[in-house]
């Protein structure tokens, strides 16, 4: 059994690998990927939207909204991820084709959706695995919270291969020296969701806690 994870960025890429999970970039053709597989799952850092929400905590989906679209999650998939990451909260997810970078972005967008949080892949994972009829779930890590506003160096410094733009993040800075303790601050507060991240995986074990049975 292998499952498709859904991801934004190399280093989530790096932590996800093995353990029978193929890993795919959003960027990517995740069309072609799906094929063959047993489910889907979106999985990697996201921002909050609702408050409270702090760096470090685990979200899952009880479904995905794109748009005035709201795409359904697998239920038992669902259950499992709940299971084994506690204090995890539950609440749907909003997929954008945009970095959320402001407050007033994520403000915006909590009233729009009723999100509780939002990322750039869940979407188009939900999407894909519906096209191919194969299960699908997302569990997300929040690295900044609702009322956080990226530095401009932390926006331009995301790659569309998921890689860091060092060089336009050394650019920004010079230009506007005074974003630098942001800039860490995000940083840190990163660095917090991906150990969270990785203790998570370890939770989640072989598969991403994907179910046995008929439909996988």
């Amino acid at each position: 059994m292998t499952i498709l994870a859904v991801t934004g960025l190399q280093r989530e890429r790096r932590i996800l690998a093995g353990g029978g999970v193929e890993v795919v970039l959003g960027g990517d053709d995740i069309d072609a990927r799906a094929a063959g597989k047993h489910g889907v799952i979106s999985i990697g850092i996201a921002g909050a939207l609702a408050t409270g929400l702090k760096p470090g905590d685990w979200v899952v989906a009880d479904a995905v909204r794109d748009g005035d679209d709201i795409l359904p999650v697998d239920g038992d998939w669902t259950a499992r991820l709940l299971a084994r990451l506690p204090g995890a909260k539950q609440g749907t997810l909003l997929g954008v084709d945009t970095v959320a970078a402001t407050a007033a972005e994520k403000g915006a967008l909590r009233r729009i959706s009723g999100a509780i949080a939002v990322d750039m892949e869940s979407h188009r994972a939900a999407r894909v695995a519906r096209r191919h009829g194969l299960p699908f779930t997302a569990a997300r890590v929040i690295s900044d919270a609702a009322h956080r506003t990226l530095p401009p160096a932390a926006r331009v410094g995301m790659r569309a291969d998921g890689g860091v733009d060092l060089p336009a993040v050394l650019r920004s800075l010079l230009l506007s020296p005074w974003q630098l303790p942001a800039l860490m601050r995000t940083g840190l507060e990163a660095e917090t969701a991906f150990r969270s991240l990785l203790r998570g995986l370890r939770l989640l074990g072989h598969g991403l806690a994907a179910p046995p049975g008929a439909n996988l």
